[in-house]
């Protein structure tokens, strides 16, 4: 599960983000950029990036924290190397997209919004990918599978295990 992983930053990610900070922590709002930045660098915002940036803006943890979980464009657990995302919209549901997660869920051993603790995969939900008439769907990477069944979606995860191999 995304909450037992370890934090894996590097020191170059750090400088990086301290570099960026330092050249905009002085601007009116720039709380919002650095955070993007932060997220850009890191992939997501767990409490040792937070940290980091409450330090060297000079503002309270909570402050970070707040803004970070009051936007949806900010994460604070990891997304794997390939993401998941299963369109639960009118048109997939009627047609199974519930029973389609539910199978990657079992499969990959997380629930939508986690990571697998090998960082390979992570899983989300969507309301309408623009599809219907593939209906259910579901995408890997951007990539877009339509008339998925529970079967078949386990199947192109696993075609994405065989393909590092």
């Amino acid at each position: 599960m995304a909450a037992n992983m370890a934090f894996r930053g590097t020191p170059k990610q750090e400088r990086e983000l301290r570099k960026f900070i330092k050249t905009h922590k002085d601007q009116p709002g720039a709380m919002m950029p650095v955070l993007q930045e932060a997220q850009s660098i890191y992939g997501y915002l767990p409490v040792e990036v937070q940290t980091i940036i409450a330090d060297e803006m000079q503002v309270p943890l909570s402050d970070v924290f707040g803004v970070a979980t009051f936007y949806s464009q900010f994460t604070l657990t990891p997304k794997g190397e390939h993401t998941v995302s299963v369109c639960l919209g009118t048109a997939c549901y009627v047609k199974g997209a519930d029973k389609i997660l539910a199978a990657i869920e079992e499969h990959l051993g997380i629930k939508s919004g986690e990571c697998t603790p090998d960082g390979f995969f992570s899983i989300d939900s969507c309301r309408c990918l623009g599809a219907c008439g593939l209906a259910p769907v579901m995408t890997v990477d951007g990539e877009v599978y339509g008339k998925c069944t529970p079967e078949s979606a386990v199947e192109i995860i696993d075609s994405y295990y065989d393909k590092e191999v």
